[in-house]
């Protein structure tokens, strides 16, 4: 595997260790600190899910124009790492949900970049098997980062400003490395495109008239538009099983060591049998993440379950659907293209995490799970038979 592949996954790494040691507690922080309700802790939520939608296109775009993803990358993780510090004396839900939405602005200028950067230093036969080594390290830091904010809070129970200092002090480490070793790439100058081409309209527009790549737009948002939070999973978690405020951060590294574990192999896997089937196939471990959190049996054997399926969920569907985007466009608008793609899932799962808060509210943990449950079963067909024949099947790879 390329050294950058592995550089950017270590760049990953330690930015997932800031962002999910924040996000690992922010749940519990803002409905028991705070006293949000879940409609309105679905609305920060629909924030950190969906505001990076707003500039996830601009930061193809640039890093497509300006044949620099390395260094549009590197603003966007600046700037996440920024919203580190202001976290440190923010107080209230409105400075909270400001910080929140500028932290994300930078997740989507960065990654369409950075994938773009993965894409460009991979042959495309192991598109997949790339993609899943990034996610591979990106998902160890996200291990990383609840345990040690469960670490923290284990020892100094409800210093959640701690958890905060300890998130900054990673994302400048991620920082360093992104700005002395990754090597700035020009994926359009080495593959011999013509500048002019890339600047004759906005990209992400251009593509969007491409038929196969309209049809994986389609799918890709239907199928995101049923995609809950993993914060409402956990909440529901915890409710029913009554989880005692410092064991809630082990959720989110039950999740992650389970996408740690299977990134690679579900890369892999689409690699040879198509990166679309695998991407559709993996909501249906979706669904069963979405029964298990759901059904009146609790303890550990159905918190375990749930966690696995929603850990493997990502692992078939994350790095793939970015694989799968930049196959289907040239190389000249690739970070456009695959920028295009996660905007529309960011915007959709924006919608899924209001919409389920309403949910919530109306009916209640369970009844509410059950019905995007059902849902979903009705939408993986759909998306199955949308996204037939996007792509030629992937011969055999590594």
């Amino acid at each position: 595997m390329g050294t950058t592949v592995i550089l950017l996954g270590l760049v990953s790494m330690l930015t997932d260790i800031s962002s999910e040691a924040v996000a690992a507690v922010l749940p519990l922080y803002l409905t028991a600190v705070l006293g949000l309700s879940p409609l309105a802790f679905g609305f920060v939520d629909g924030l950190y899910q969906g505001v990076s939608a707003l500039v996830r296109i601009l930061g193809g775009w640039l890093a497509d124009r300006a044949d620099r993803p390395k260094w549009v990358a590197f603003a966007g993780y600046g700037l996440s790492a920024l919203t580190k510090v202001l976290l440190v004396p923010a107080h209230g839900l409105a400075a909270i949900s400001a910080i929140i939405t500028v932290d994300r602005l930078g997740k989507g200028l960065r990654t369409a970049p950075r994938d773009a950067l993965i894409a460009a230093s991979t042959p495309g036969a192991s598109l997949g098997r790339a993609f899943g080594v990034h996610r591979a390290l990106d998902t160890a830091g996200a291990a990383i980062g609840p345990l040690l904010a469960f670490a923290i809070l284990w020892f100094v129970p409800g210093d959640y400003r701690s958890v905060f200092v300890a998130s900054l002090a990673a994302a400048v480490m991620g920082l360093v490395i992104l700005f002395l070793l990754v090597p700035d790439l020009r994926p359009r100058r080495d593959a011999g495109s013509s500048t002019a081409s890339a600047h004759r309209s906005a990209p992400s527009l251009r593509l969007l008239g491409h038929r196969r790549f309209g049809r994986l737009l389609l799918a890709a948002g239907v199928l995101a538009l049923l995609t809950v939070s993993d914060g409402f999973l956990y909440l529901s978690l915890q409710q029913r099983d009554d989880l005692a405020a410092m064991w809630f951060p082990l959720l989110f590294v039950g999740t992650n060591i389970a996408y740690f574990a299977l990134a690679v192999p579900f890369g892999r896997l689409s690699d040879r049998l198509g990166r679309a089937r695998v991407m559709v196939a993996g909501h249906l471990l979706l669904l069963g993440a979405y029964l298990a959190a759901a059904g009146p049996l609790g303890g550990p054997a159905g918190t375990v379950a749930c966690l696995l399926l929603l850990g493997a969920f990502y692992a078939a569907t994350d790095g793939v659907l970015s694989a799968l985007a930049s196959t289907l466009v040239p190389t000249e608008v690739r970070a456009s293209g695959i920028a295009t793609v996660q905007t529309v899932v960011a915007a959709a799962r924006f919608a899924a995490s209001l919409g389920f808060g309403l949910l919530w509210v109306w009916l209640g943990r369970g009844p509410a799970l059950y019905a995007v449950a059902a849902a979903l079963g009705v939408s993986v067909p759909l998306a199955w038979w949308l996204l037939r024949g996007v792509e030629r099947p992937a011969g055999a790879t590594l």
